[in-house]
């Protein structure tokens, strides 16, 4: 009799993230393992959803509960009165959540108050700001998770810190998983390069969308403005979140942008090759400052703190808050680091390392 799991995923960082232990079931665990897809429907659209189950070759869904846009609560609560009836309905034997978003605290919700074991992928991480909704996310879902899987160490010191130390696991980073199995396929069968005309190592990639930055008009203000100095020096590429774009168009920020070589959000493998042969790299996505770290690319962070803080300690890394000075002393610091190449997120095995602990 097969391990029954149902995964829950709703956002861009959990689609890779799934990525990497989907694969493994598939190709290891066949026959003893079984994977039951819900989608929460939180990144709805084509760019930010339905391209990354393509070209990552996730499982289409066997759910999609198509829950987006609504605030924190509405949505978090719609999200577990679906969940916990899809889990009533599968029985599974695990329920694996990933991160730190509404569908993360939902199916950690959902689960715990069915009894159904919880294993937290990338548990243990602390950005200690609890303004952020991804902190109190990420709090909560660890107090009731059964296995948490931590991408470093200084996660599972986290956990120790607050007295949770039964079933903590340190499994390394799915994501780098993610990161060795695509970079060169990201190279062979992306485009977008050609199509925006870039050379390697001459242009920037720009990511924003946390709500501390584009709930606050003036920080955003500062950030576009920092993004118009670096490209006076070199194109550039910011893919702008619906959300973003949505607030600049509604505060009459459009004229920031004139600059800036403003892109619809992109396709993963599109995503990968521009991270792969960027100068630099400024965000404000925890994802994209570890990919940064993990293709050897400067990132400039563009928060006050970061939960990544091996990617600072190691020297590839910069925070700047939000302001346009930090942000240009930045880039030209980032032509001159002699960062490390120590290995923190482990060794590219995580996915298998968290089914072993699931199957046995």
């Amino acid at each position: 009799m097969s391990l029954r799991i149902v995964t829950i995923v709703g956002a861009r960082p959990q689609f890779i993230k799934a990525a990497a232990v989907s694969r493994v079931i598939r190709d290891e665990y066949q026959g003893r393992a079984e994977e039951i897809l819900v989608h929460t429907g939180q990144h709805y659209d084509e760019n930010m959803s339905k391209v990354f189950f393509d070209d990552l070759d996730i499982p289409v869904p066997k759910f999609n509960l198509e829950i987006s846009g609504a605030q924190h609560g509405a949505m978090t609560g719609r999200m577990l009165e679906g969940i916990e009836n899809i889990l009533i309905a599968e029985n599974p034997d695990w329920v694996l959540i990933y991160g730190d978003t509404n569908s993360t605290l939902a199916g950690a919700l959902a689960a715990a108050k069915l009894h159904i074991p919880v294993a937290h992928v990338e548990a243990g991480l602390r950005s200690f700001n609890m303004k952020m909704p991804e902190e109190v996310n990420r709090i909560l879902s660890d107090r009731v998770s059964t296995k948490l899987f931590c991408p470093t160490q200084t996660a599972v010191d986290n956990l120790r810190n607050e007295g949770i130390v039964e079933g903590v696991h340190q499994s390394g980073d799915v994501m780098y998983d993610v990161a060795l199995f695509y970079k060169n396929i990201a190279i062979q069968r992306s485009r977008i390069k050609q199509q925006l005309h870039l050379e390697d190592r001459k242009f920037a990639l720009a990511t924003c969308h946390r709500a501390e930055n584009t709930d606050d008009t003036a920080r955003l203000a500062e950030i576009l403005k920092g993004l118009s100095v670096i490209a006076r020096q070199m194109p550039v590429i910011f893919p702008l979140h619906p959300r973003t774009k949505k607030i600049i168009e509604q505060h009459g920020l459009q004229g920031l942008l004139d600059q800036i070589v403003v892109v619809e959000p992109l396709a993963f493998l599109d995503m990968v090759a521009l991270e792969q042969t960027a100068a630099v790299i400024l965000t404000d996505s925890g994802g994209v400052q570890k990919e940064a770290f993990f293709y050897g690319v400067p990132c400039i962070t563009m928060r006050d703190e970061t939960e990544w803080v091996e990617t600072v300690e190691l020297g590839w890394n910069t925070l700047v808050g939000a302001s346009a000075d930090a942000i240009g002393q930045a880039l030209a610091q980032s032509k001159n680091i002699n960062p490390s190449q120590t290995p923190v997120y482990g060794n590219g095995q995580a996915a298998q390392e968290i089914l072993k602990y699931l199957i046995n």
